[in-house]
């Protein structure tokens, strides 16, 4: 599919105003271009297209990469991508269609476009999307299980549509190893409720870039959770357009980063519409020399979104020494007629408090930092609403927890 890219391009300073051409009074150039270059403000005016040939190369000092090993993923940012169709598993249900189709479906490009490099050769690269179309009134859930995209890059895209009235539980469970970036669109209808989770358990090898793209209609409601244990880098970006009046989201996350690994989310949630909410609360921990984690939120309450409620938040919990953390919460406001606003971030270690507490108690110590651990990410599984799932996750907490003993 051919789609015209959108720019948002940075203004520059008005041409009558003259521009220094040399070092004056200790002022020097910016790294990022002539002294009249203003940076992107706003994170609803970034450039978008949906061609990779619009983006310069990734050189690491762009916002949207700054924060990520973009050496160690040159191939899926810059080189050609097989985008074939790939082989999936899943259980055949009742008013939910699980198919291929064409890069001409009506569908794709409507969720969203491609904000950065990755994304745009992802979306030049596919040949057909993976569509799973949710209809009828009854829940229901369904599983989309990956697990041999191989070692050579790839791309990838899906379109989750849950029609007018449906409700649904889509989870995507990615295992084996892989290089690849893709794209999901997930398009909520009218009054639906839907809730996709994202797993990713893949090998210690894998490489992933993913990009969400949502949008959400009238009285609509999406759940969406991202749950990254596997992987070496694994970078997950869900980006939600509150278009409908009356539109609900909540998003959640959950991370466990062990020596060596690269875990990012950057989130981005646009009130576009009255009366919408948004929650989003992600929780991570991390282990192991090396272990890094990002998270970025972004909230835009845009001029057409009065009434708005919307709150988030990061929690990170370090377990050893030699871990790294990035928590940069964003809240833009455009109108003062909302319901209210807020974010919040925090990493740290134990509570030594909770530690005492569990060892007066008779608990040892080792047990003890497993339950506050387990205590504190549990939070977020419980919110899935899937207990199968939620039981193997709890299952694999422990088994992430295993590795802090002796640290």
């Amino acid at each position: 599919m051919s789609a015209a890219s959108t720019s948002t391009a940075p203004t520059s300073a008005s041409s009558s105003e003259a521009l220094p051409t040399a070092e004056q009074h200790g002022i020097k150039e910016h790294s990022d271009g002539r002294f009249g270059f203003v940076p992107v403000q706003t994170r609803s005016a970034r450039f978008k297209s949906f061609d990779v040939a619009d983006f310069p190369a990734v050189t690491g000092r762009e916002a949207v990469w700054k924060l990520s090993p973009v050496a160690k993923f040159t191939d899926l940012t810059g080189g050609t991508l097989d985008g074939s169709a790939y082989d999936i598993d899943s259980t055949p249900l009742a008013d939910v269609d699980v198919s291929w189709v064409d890069r001409t479906d009506a569908r794709i490009g409507t969720a969203g476009a491609p904000e950065e490099r990755a994304a745009a050769n992802a979306w030049s690269s596919f040949d057909k999307a993976l569509a799973i179309t949710v209809s009828g009134e009854e829940a229901k859930e369904i599983t989309i299980t990956r697990s041999g995209l191989g070692s050579a890059p790839r791309a990838a895209h899906t379109v989750i549509e849950a029609r007018p009235f449906s409700q649904a539980v889509v989870i995507l469970q990615n295992t084996g190893t892989a290089r690849l970036s893709e794209n999901v669109e997930i398009i909520v209808g009218e009054s639906a409720n839907l809730t996709v989770v994202t797993l990713q358990e893949w090998d210690a090898d894998a490489v992933q870039l993913a990009n969400h793209f949502a949008t959400i209609g009238r009285d609509a409601r999406l759940k969406h959770v991202v749950v990254s244990l596997g992987g070496s880098i694994v970078r997950v970006n869900p980006s939600v357009q509150l278009a409908g009046p009356g539109s609900d989201t909540e998003l959640y996350g959950l991370y466990f980063a062990d020596a060596g690994q690269h875990l990012e989310q950057q989130v981005y949630v646009n009130h576009d519409a009255a009366n919408s909410r948004s929650r989003v609360n992600y929780k991570g921990a991390l282990q192991g020399a090396g272990a890094r984690t990002v998270w970025i939120g972004d909230v835009l309450i845009g001029n057409t979104a009065p009434g708005t409620d919307s709150y988030e938040q990061n929690r990170n919990l370090v377990l050893t020494e030699g871990t790294r953390a990035d928590s940069i919460p964003n809240l833009e406001i455009e109108t003062g007629d909302i319901l209210g606003a807020g974010h919040a971030s925090a990493t740290g270690r134990f509570d030594d408090e909770q530690l005492f507490y569990l060892q007066s108690r008779g608990i040892g110590e080792l047990e003890a930092r497993r339950l506050v651990v387990r205590g504190f990410l549990s939070e977020i599984v419980q919110h899935i609403g899937s207990k199968p799932l939620e039981e193997r996750l709890q299952g694999a907490i422990e088994d992430e927890l295993r590795g802090t003993e002796g640290n």
